[in-house]
């Protein structure tokens, strides 16, 4: 990803790694929006297979808007975007819109931190090459497998269908 989407405060304890040690998440965060738990919890749920660091940034939806439209040639914002990186131990970038997020929240009827949750799983599922659009169903049962696995109820493919 070329384009940084905004500078924000570190969660504390982001970073950490999972007992499995495998994959390294950082939450960068906006001052005033709080993911306490992100970074471990999406450690702890990733498929094995997910090695190497990412990246969880919540931006404005403004920033979201602007990414959404340079990349993907759509003008409006979306809750999650994923941004795989070229590197062999960097996995990319999820970008998280934190006002979709939360209004996404009021509507599933759940807080802020579980749909960030949500948009972070399925952030790290695009970037490891799932894609809901065409496979068949595919990483619809692996998000709702890794969603149990987390304690989460239905997800954005679920929602959306």
């Amino acid at each position: 990803m070329t384009d940084q989407p905004g500078a924000g405060s570190r969660e504390p304890g982001s970073g950490s790694r999972s007992r499995r040690a495998r994959l390294h998440v950082e939450v960068v965060a906006p001052l005033g929006v709080r993911a306490p738990g992100l970074a471990r919890w999406l450690g702890s749920v990733a498929p094995a297979r997910a090695r190497g660091v990412v990246t969880v940034a919540i931006v404005s939806d403004g920033d979201v808007r602007r990414l959404n439209r340079r990349y993907r040639r759509i003008d409006r914002p979306t809750d999650v975007l994923s941004f795989p990186a070229e590197e062999p131990d960097n996995l990319g970038d999820i970008v998280v819109a934190a006002g979709v997020a939360r209004r996404q929240a009021r509507e599933a009827g759940h807080s802020l931190q579980a749909e960030l949750r949500v948009l972070a799983l399925h952030g790290l599922l695009h970037l490891l090459g799932y894609d809901h659009e065409r496979d068949a169903g595919q990483m619809a049962r692996l998000e709702a497998r890794l969603r149990a696995r987390g304690g989460l109820r239905a997800g954005l493919i679920e929602r959306h269908r």
